[in-house]
């Protein structure tokens, strides 16, 4: 194989699909026999709703939504019935679940008729929101079957013992039998055995905290508020659905457990939570003597233990997901923070495995994937500064929900945690150059995103002659042109992973040497002789 893949979540999964379509041979390799049953992501953000958009998978993703918020019901509408400061919304109405996805901060729902949905950043971005309610275990079914179309073998069952990069490539002992690949790439969580073999430092901060998360089965759910409430103690939600229950002890890592990472991803498997350890914590935070009577699938332990990899490369080793960063779950960003490293990393892989692009180019994965990654922990590590039980966090607490009570506030904390202001550090002076590609509606009522399905770049090309487009043709086979009529932005260079390279609002040549620079840039030498380039 070209790229072995090690881990069979959403991160490997979507990784081993984009090298596929880049042309690369790949294969995942998952210690684990069957999918884990643990309750974990409970949504996606924008750039993850987008990169299924961009392949195809939109459509299976609206439809779990609908199918979440039909059971969710009315139980939604109480739960997110919340003053950002913890308490019920003025007038105590209850509100329909709707697609106006805004998640929360530290607890703290945001009030979706706060948010100022005509903002720029959001506004660009309106395409997905039928379908951002997708949790994880929804995911890795609908991106399961997306590789099994694309011919991927996924093999079960199997553990990662050692591996040595030979510099041509990478020996991988594992307990089926040794495995000869190009390039191993560790998706296989927070106790990564590739990170560990690869050498790779995980620095970063201790857990304070013990959580839970679990879907169960309770006697009295009365004694319980909905949504999240604090204690001295710690912290919990009830909801957003029946019987999910999620607490928070600040009395540091489950004692004797590894302070590598706590979730049962990788690594040695830790033990599994019980009934009896998530009632414990329940009736600890809530104060109250409620009975929880089952657990419904496998509930979850986890910290705030936040780490982000020395090194996302190592020769031909690298890391994605939570391989490479750790964090507690607050704000719903570790399945997307992954899944974007993905999605960055494969097509760039690909090109290399190709042959039309240098190794060099993988270090733009590292440059541009790590900034993210910070951010990511220091947003979760922030929301930790609030959470804690001492006087001095709760009066933080009430500072900040009075900040995401106002309309300014609320609508700038929505569009941190949807992604839609994440940018990597690009050359060029247009504004959307390092963004996500925004819904470009054409003229023929698709969107240019419709082009894009199989992979590959895409440019948008709404000059008068299709200048664009026929320089364009000397990286045929890498660069899909699409003509419009003509609009602003007048071209746009779209990487595979939704970035735009290139933008440019005017025809002249200068546009036409400014995309040229970013094809050469990112698409690597042509494969023939450019079109006539205009002259005025």
């Amino acid at each position: 194989m070209d790229v072995t893949v090690v881990g069979a979540g959403p991160v490997g999964l979507v990784l081993a699909a984009e090298l596929a379509l880049s042309g690369a041979t790949v294969q995942v390799i998952e210690r684990l026999a069957e999918p884990a049953e643990a309750m974990k992501a409970g949504s996606i953000n924008v750039p993850t709703a987008e990169a299924l958009d961009r392949r195809g998978l939109l459509a299976a993703a609206e439809q779990v939504q609908r199918e979440i918020l039909g059971r969710v019901g009315s139980f939604a509408r109480k739960a997110d019935d919340q003053r950002p400061s913890g308490g019920r919304q003025p007038g105590g109405g209850l509100r329909a679940p709707d697609s106006r996805f805004t998640g929360h901060f530290a607890g703290m729902v945001l009030d979706a008729d706060l948010v100022d949905w005509s903002d720029a950043d959001l506004a660009a971005h309106t395409a997905v929101a039928g379908a951002r309610m997708v949790p994880q275990r929804e995911l890795e079914e609908l991106l399961a079957g997306h590789v099994a179309r694309l011919g991927i073998p996924v093999r079960r069952g199997i553990e990662v013992t050692a591996l040595e990069d030979t510099g041509d490539g990478v020996l991988v002992e594992t307990t089926a039998g040794p495995v000869r690949t190009g390039w191993l790439v560790g998706c296989d969580g927070g106790r990564s055995t590739v990170r560990r073999l690869a050498g790779i430092e995980f620095p970063g901060t201790d857990p304070e905290l013990t959580g839970h998360l679990a879907l169960v089965d309770i006697a009295d759910p009365e004694k319980l508020e909905n949504g999240w409430a604090w204690s001295a103690q710690g912290a919990y939600r009830y909801g957003p659905q029946p019987g999910r229950v999620v607490t928070v002890e600040f009395d540091g890592a489950p004692t004797g457990l590894p302070r590598t990472r706590l979730r049962s991803r990788g690594g040695t498997p830790m033990a599994p939570v019980t009934l009896d350890e998530v009632q414990a914590s329940l009736r600890r935070v809530s104060g109250t003597d409620v009975t929880l009577t089952a657990l419904r699938g496998a509930a979850t332990r986890w910290s705030d233990n936040a780490r982000q990899a020395a090194a996302y490369r190592s020769g031909r080793v690298l890391l994605a997901g939570d391989a490479a960063h750790v964090h507690s779950p607050f704000g719903g960003q570790g399945l997307n923070l992954g899944v974007g490293d993905a999605m960055n990393l494969g097509w760039k892989l690909g090109a290399v495995v190709a042959g039309w692009a240098p190794e060099g180019l993988l270090d733009t994965y590292d440059a541009e994937r790590r900034p993210i990654g910070a951010w990511v922990l220091d947003w979760t590590r922030a929301q930790i500064g609030v959470m804690r039980g001492d006087a001095k966090s709760a009066a933080l607490r009430e500072v900040v929900g009075d900040l995401l009570s106002t309309r300014d506030g609320t609508t700038y904390a929505v569009k941190k945690i949807s992604g839609v202001t994440q940018r990597v550090d690009l050359p060029g002076d247009h504004p959307l150059v390092g963004r996500f590609v925004p819904d470009l509606r054409l003229r023929d009522g698709s969107r240019l995103v419709d082009h894009g399905h199989g992979g590959g770049f895409l440019l948008l090309d709404r000059t008068a002659d299709g200048a664009f487009a026929r320089l364009a043709t000397s990286w045929a086979g890498r660069v899909t042109s699409v003509a419009d009529d003509h609009a602003t932005p007048n071209g746009v260079l779209v990487r595979p992973d939704g970035v735009v390279a290139w933008a440019s609002d005017t025809t002249g040549i200068a546009a036409v040497t400014g995309l040229e620079s970013a094809l050469h840039r990112w698409t690597g030498a042509p494969s023939s002789s450019p079109g006539h380039l205009p002259v005025g």
